[in-house]
């Protein structure tokens, strides 16, 4: 709860989904379902991250003083920890239809497959990406009672904005994992890691303009959109020299790109 930006990046695309799904104020059963249910899920993502990373965050500059690296806490109450926050998120999922219920099942595989992929592939953000977008068909199909296939729009953007903000995050990492061997888009994107961020970007907006086309959205959406346009702008600077620092610092302000959408989405329906 002190480092709050994972369950607010979780939280940002949930919300778009609950309030397109509803056109305008979804239920508050599911509003406080899917809220509690983000900041349950992404504690989970981060106890099985940090037991999939123990014996090489030590070795991270960022990470080097993480609980499982230090030893303050043990691989079994890591695990124990992970199994009872996912216990209490699938309770929350069963106040919820079937369908939504059997969509927790995939939900649930990419959270805990994510941080295993980094020693296999360096696409492991595109796995992040898939799991931190499953909340919106998981969201969509809890207000709509089906799942609407425009709704995938929604989700391929957040793929694609995951994938960028987290290489962003990755590129803070980037050499310590050269000299560990952890694999990630910000090693495999190399030199070209500006301009592939960036065209990841401009998709993500692209795709977000096909959603405000398919669910007829109007024009205090699409300002949302253009802030966020200039908040990419703007990240694209900060990382132009690659530092550490900014890189983390560009990566934080992906909040603001949530929540501009989010602002958009909820004054546009407002308004009519």
């Amino acid at each position: 709860m002190d480092r709050p930006i994972g369950t607010l990046l979780l939280l940002w695309p949930t919300l778009w989904a609950l309030w397109i799904a509803a056109k305008g104020i979804p239920s508050f059963k599911n509003l406080v379902i899917f809220v509690l249910g983000v900041i349950v899920m992404r504690a989970a993502g981060c106890v099985i991250n940090d037991f999939a990373d123990r014996k090489i965050d030590g070795q991270v500059l960022r990470t080097k003083d993480r609980p499982l690296a230090t030893g303050a806490v043990s691989s079994r109450e890591a695990i124990g920890l992970f199994i009872t926050l996912c216990l209490i998120a699938f309770g929350l999922v069963l106040m919820t239809d079937p369908l939504t219920i059997k969509l927790s099942v995939g939900g649930l595989v990419l959270a805990f497959c994510y941080p295993f992929m980094k020693r296999h592939t360096h696409l492991p953000q595109v796995v992040l990406g898939a799991a931190f977008a499953w909340g919106i068909p998981m969201a969509y199909a809890a207000e709509a009672g089906e799942l609407n296939r425009h709704m995938w729009l929604i989700y391929f953007a957040v793929v694609l904005w995951t994938v960028a903000y987290d290489t962003f995050y990755a590129m803070v990492d980037r050499d310590d994992d050269l000299k560990i061997g952890v694999k990630s888009t910000a090693v495999l994107f190399g030199e070209q890691d500006r301009f592939i961020t960036g065209l990841l970007q401009f998709l993500t907006l692209w795709a977000l303009v096909l959603v405000g086309k398919h669910f007829e959205l109007g024009s205090i959406y699409y300002l949302g959109l253009a802030i966020a346009a200039g908040l990419f702008i703007y990240q694209q600077w900060l990382i132009r020299f690659r530092a550490r620092e900014a890189c983390f610092k560009a990566f934080l302000n992906n909040n603001w790109v949530g929540a501009a959408i989010f602002a958009g989405i909820v004054t546009d329906y407002a308004l009519r």
